[in-house]
C-alpha cells in the first residue's frame, strides 16, 4: 500500500482507481505524546497540527511524515467525546485508512451503488491554499476508508491544518512507504470482507493461505490477500483457525473488542540500517532463536546481505519466485497487544514471508505466553 504514488497507467481491469495510500488516522488518547513517540522512536517529523489555536475547540491532531508515510494522530477532550470513547474500547488504533482518488465524489457514489455503507457523505473544505473533498465508506470493524481528492490544493494537508515542524532534532531511519496493512476479522468474516473488497472497490485476491500453511503446534489463522488495480494498495485479511491453543488474531479481537488494523508493514531500501537505528531508538522487535540461522542459505539460496549482520538484528528472509525479502516484527506499539509494524526490505520478491510464519508465530506465542494469553 503505496502512499501517494501515482503512475499514469491504468489497466483496464482497474475498476476503481486509487492512486496510493493518502494518509492513516490513529485515534489516540493523548495526541501530543503519540506524535512525540512517533517523531522520537520512528523518526518521523511533525508537518501540521489541528486543534484549539486553529479554531477547532473539542479535538487536537498531529500529523507526522516519512518519506510517502503519512500518519495522522487524533484525540479529543471531553470524555463523551466519540473519539475517546474509540479510545477506552479500542486503546490506540487505527480508525482511519485513507485512500487518495481522483474524483471523491465519483469514488463514493460507485462505492454505495456497489454495496459500501456510507460513513459521511462527500464535502468539500477549503482555505487559501484551495480544496480538498472528502468522502467516507466503512470497512471491517470500526474502520473506515476516507476517498481523498486533492488535485486542487497545494496545502501542507489539508484545509484547517497549519504548518507544524518539529521542535526536537528529528532524524529519519530510512522508511518509504507502506507496503501493505493486515486487517484481523472474526472467525467466518473473511471471505466477506475478501468479496468487499472485490464488488465494492475492485481488489483483486492476490494470495490465500489456509491453517497449513500458518500454524505452530499450538495456533493457527487464515488470511487472503487483496491488491487493488495498480498494486498500491495490498490489505491482507486474518481470520482465527482452531487450535489447541487462542491464537494471535483470537488475542487481538479480545483486546481491541472488533475487527480492525493488526499490523502496518512499512518498507526501507536497508533494513539492516532501519532496525539498527529503531533498536537504538527504543523500539521493541519480536525475537526469533539463533538457530533460525544455521540453514538460512540453504533454504533461501545467495542474498547480499552478510548473516551476521542479519542474525544482529534478528531479520528474517524469505524467497519467491522474483527474488526475496527480509522482514522484522515489532512488538506492540501500545499497552494492549494490537497494533505492531513490520519493517520490510522486498529485493524482487513480491509474496509476504510465507516461509518465516512458523517462526514468526512462534516468536507470537513466547509473547503471548509471558503475557498469560495463550
Amino acid at each position: 500500500m503505496e502512499t501517494l504514488t501515482k503512475t499514469s497507467a491504468r489497466t483496464a481491469k482497474d475498476t476503481f482507481p486509487i492512486n496510493g495510500t493518502d494518509y492513516i488516522e490513529f485515534y489516540v488518547g493523548n495526541a501530543k505524546q503519540a506524535a512525540m513517540y512517533y517523531q522520537a522512536a520512528f523518526g518521523y517529523e511533525l508537518i501540521a497540527y489541528r486543534g484549539p489555536e486553529t479554531g477547532v475547540k473539542d479535538t487536537v491532531s498531529y500529523v507526522v511524515q516519512q518519506g510517502k508515510i503519512r500518519l495522522v494522530l487524533t484525540s479529543a477532550y471531553e470524555p463523551d467525546h466519540e473519539i475517546l470513547k474509540h479510545v477506552q474500547l479500542h486503546g490506540d488504533g487505527v480508525k482511519v485508512l485513507a485512500l487518495w482518488v481522483d474524483d471523491a465524489r465519483d469514488a463514493y457514489n460507485k462505492a454505495v451503488e456497489r454495496g459500501a455503507k456510507s460513513a459521511f457523505e462527500p464535502y468539500v473544505i477549503k482555505d487559501d491554499q484551495g480544496e480538498v473533498v472528502l468522502a467516507g465508506i466503512h470497512t471491517y470493524g470500526e474502520t473506515i476508508h476516507t476517498l481523498v481528492e486533492r488535485k486542487n490544493y497545494n496545502g501542507v494537508f489539508m484545509p484547517g491544518f497549519k504548518a507544524k515542524t518539529s521542535l526536537r532534532k528529528v532524524e529519519g531511519v530510512g522508511l518509504k512507504y507502506v507496503d501493505h496493512c493486515v486487517g484481523n476479522v472474526e472467525l467466518g468474516d473473511m471471505n466477506k470482507w475478501v468479496k468487499f473488497y472485490q464488488d465494492v472497490l475492485g481488489f483483486k485476491l492476490l494470495i490465500t493461505f489456509d491453517d497449513k500453511d500458518i500454524s505452530t503446534k499450538y495456533t493457527a489463522l487464515m488470511s487472503k490477500v487483496v491488491s487493488n488495480g495498480n498494486g498500491y494498495i495490498k490489505f491482507p485479511i486474518n481470520e482465527p483457525a482452531q487450535g489447541l491453543k487462542k491464537s494471535q488474531i483470537e488475542e487481538y479481537l479480545d483486546f481491541y473488542k472488533t475487527a480492525g488494523v493488526q499490523h502496518i508493514a512499512v518498507e526501507t531500501d536497508d533494513i539492516i540500517d532501519t532496525v539498527g537505528k529503531l533498536r537504538a531508538n527504543g523500539v521493541d522487535f519480536l525475537y526469533v532463536p539463533e538457530n533460525y540461522y544455521d540453514d538460512l542459505l540453504d533454504r533461501v539460496g545467495e542474498i547480499d546481505e552478510s548473516i551476521e549482520d542479519l542474525k544482529s538484528q534478528n531479520i528474517l528472509v524469505d524467497r519467491d519466485d522474483e527474488g526475496y525479502l527480509l522482514q522484522i516484527f515489532t512488538k506492540p506499539v501500545q499497552d494492549r497487544p494490537t497494533l505492531f509494524y513490520e519493517i520490510i526490505q522486498r529485493k524482487g520478491a513480491r509474496s509476504f514471508g510465507k516461509g518465516n510464519f512458523k517462526a514468526l508465530f512462534e516468536a507470537i506465542e513466547r509473547e503471548q505466553e509471558l503475557r498469560g494469553t495463550l
